[in-house]
């Protein structure tokens, strides 16, 4: 009876403690829904495209980081259009400066939904390559194609935002005309689209000026052994040599002209008109003349070359400041149309006026740069010095063109002054009629 009893009182005790707890249990409290993650940006692609292995693969990194420098600033600053956030993607292909290669790598750009393409470097990629983008009727604007056909083909879709050849050559052609006045000229091209189509616009412009222009002679895009063709050169004693193409062949061809004691004026278009003629040709680059499509680098703004210098750790070589513009033409047509859908922003492209870092940009029906510059450098203690400027017909020398640019730009705005402790608010009188 006495375990019983110790039982009962253990169960009576554990009881009431339970009954206790029960008294005491909360209501557990409702679950506060935690607020939806904003949704992800849209992310909108823009392609870039040029030679990024090869010979000129520096003068095609130096267009992608241009590109990539305006993608990375808008990005920073954030981006909205048609009320949603927008992040935009640079999606870069290497063209490998080959026609073949670049039309694979334009439908590569199509097939991955790009909404514009800045490039491609070399007209002769360029050209076919717009056919491309054009049928998939997404704009295209070139840093640095100069052959007149590519927006001689009535695409609606293409731009280009340096001068055209049948400008660029009659530039460099009448600087050699009127400052070197040679009686015989040889020319030479590479058998591109780029330097064939330059070296026409140059000897056109040379026999006009009454100057003898010997056949033409040719080599390609790959060649840089030139000692038979300058060994027949040779002994027909030019004046001066105009040679259309780029540097990677462009500085062989001077350097192996000095060894065999031509003494000539050697002139170059763009494509040669870099500090990299100093490598590939020595000493034999000094006093060498070529010609850009635009403005040089050393005009760009201050603002770009720094910023440049500051993302890249280099400075830029040639057409950077192009693509960097080029870039932002799309960025800012975008903005306007207040949509990434190229159907709704190429109209708002076509019309655009922007101020880049290569000047003013505004372009005509073909979709040329309205009135774009063009400089005459040369290649002094081994760097390329810009000399002239060529504007509207009219030579003006570089560091003219400067100060007259410097007395153009808009002031800087004056520090405020220190604001004055606020005065007690009036009552607002009544409007004077």
């Amino acid at each position: 009876m006495q375990g019983t009893r110790f039982s009962l009182a253990i169960f009576a005790a554990v009881a009431a403690l339970t009954l206790a707890g029960c008294g005491e249990e909360k209501k557990p409290e409702p679950a506060v829904a935690a607020a939806p993650p904003p949704p992800p940006p849209l992310v909108v692609k823009l392609g870039h495209v040029g030679p990024l292995t090869g010979g000129i693969a520096h003068l095609g990194k130096d267009n992608e980081n241009g590109a990539r420098l305006a993608v990375d600033e808008a990005n920073a600053k954030g981006l909205t259009l048609g009320g949603k956030k927008v992040k935009l993607e640079l999606v870069t292909e290497d063209d490998q400066a080959d026609p073949k290669v670049g039309t694979t790598v334009a439908q590569k750009l199509v097939d991955a939904k790009v909404v514009g393409v800045i490039g491609h470097l070399n007209s002769g990629v360029s050209i076919p390559a717009s056919a491309i983008y054009n049928q998939a009727a997404i704009p295209m604007i070139s840093g640095s194609s100069t052959n007149p056909q590519l927006t001689e083909q009535g695409f609606k879709n293409v731009f280009r935002v340096v001068g055209r050849d049948d400008q660029q050559g009659p530039a460099i052609a009448s600087y050699l005309a009127s400052e070197v006045k040679p009686k015989t000229v040889a020319v030479i091209d590479d058998a591109t689209a780029y330097g064939e189509g330059l070296a026409n616009e140059v000897e056109k412009t040379l026999k006009a000026a009454g100057i003898k222009v010997l056949p033409r002679e040719k080599g390609t895009d790959k060649t840089t052994d030139f000692m038979a063709i300058l060994t027949k050169l040779k002994g027909k004693k030019p004046n001066a040599v105009f040679y259309g193409g780029m540097d990677a062949t462009g500085g062989p061809l001077l350097k192996q002209a000095r060894e065999l004691g031509i003494k000539a004026v050697f002139a170059f278009g763009d494509g040669a008109c870099t500090d990299k003629m100093k490598e590939l040709a020595g000493d034999a680059a000094e006093g060498l003349l070529c010609s850009q499509a635009g403005l040089p680098v050393q005009a760009a703004n201050k603002k770009f070359l720094d910023a440049y210098k500051a993302k890249f750790n280099v400075e830029p070589i040639l057409y950077a400041p192009f693509t960097y513009d080029a870039a932002n033409l799309i960025i800012a047509a975008m903005k306007k149309a207040d949509s990434p859908d190229p159907a709704k922003y190429l109209p708002e492209l076509a019309k655009i006026s922007y101020e880049g870092a290569s000047g003013k940009i505004e372009f005509d029906d073909k979709g040329d740069r309205k009135d774009a510059e063009m400089t005459i450098f040369t290649m002094k203690g081994g760097k390329i010095e810009p000399i002239a400027i060529i504007k509207s017909g009219k030579t003006i020398k570089f560091e003219d063109f400067l100060k007259t640019a410097e007395a153009a730009a808009p002031a800087a705005p004056a520090p405020e002054a220190p604001k004055a402790a606020a005065e007690p608010v009036k009552a607002a009188e009544p409007a004077k009629k």
